[in-house]
């Protein structure tokens, strides 16, 4: 994962730093920007950057400013920093297409652990897995899904909870089980995290939102309709 572009972007030049020193550590080009408005100005100007590191209070535009027009346009993995520790910011930006959420302070190398993780999961599988079920195709090399043929945007969250799913047909999966599966084991949030993630996901699948089926008091499951 050496030379992979990460935009850190953070009012806080002492924050900008510390993390830019770890990530540099592990062979990653940090790219850096002090508001919201350069972070957008960069991002769309580079175009290879293969995830942001967003603090949510700056100054000019703040980082949910910055992720919804990020989002409009590209699916990018998007980790958000933050002082606060409001679970109603946290759903926000789950809501918002935000993939992790960390709280500060936090470690440096619990941030490095989660970001290669991140990329490990996005960049490290096989070209030729591709998963076909129930009118839905996934191609995990790509990070793309059709809908009987049709292509659909997904979040990179929504695009491993949708596969994690698929690859677990029939199976009764506790809102813990899928935590842990997709959210990775360092993940300190609140299991509300899953059920923001299927609304969202039924909403963007249609009718074939169908599929994935609530067990009320445990969690989901995948099946297809026969």
């Amino acid at each position: 994962m050496e030379n992979l572009k990460i935009l850190v972007v953070d009012d806080e030049s002492r924050m900008r730093k510390l993390v830019r020193d770890f990530l540099s550590k592990k062979g990653f080009e940090v790219i850096e920007a002090e508001n919201g408005e350069q972070a957008v100005d960069i991002f769309f100007e580079t175009k290879d950057i293969a995830l942001i590191l967003l603090d949510v209070m700056m100054p000019k535009m703040d980082g949910w400013e910055v992720c919804r027009e990020i989002r409009k346009m590209s699916q990018v993995p998007i980790i958000m920093l933050t002082a606060k520790s409001d679970e109603k910011d946290e759903l926000l930006g789950f809501e918002l297409g935000v993939d992790e959420y960390i709280t500060k302070p936090f470690s440096p190398k619990i941030l490095v652990a989660r970001v290669e993780a991140i990329l490990r999961r996005s960049n490290g599988i096989g070209p030729d897995d591709i998963i076909e079920v129930g009118g839905i195709k996934l191609n995990k090399a790509a990070h793309e899904v059709t809908i009987d043929g049709k292509p659909i945007e997904l979040s990179f969250k929504e695009f491993e909870l949708l596969t994690y799913f698929v690859t677990n047909q029939g199976v009764a999966l506790s809102r813990e089980r899928i935590l842990n599966n997709v959210w990775n084991y360092d993940y300190f949030g609140d299991a509300r995290t899953i059920d923001t993630h299927v609304k969202k996901l039924r909403s963007k699948l249609g009718k074939k939102g169908e599929y994935i089926k609530t067990i009320w008091g445990m969690g989901y499951k995948f099946e297809v309709s026969k």
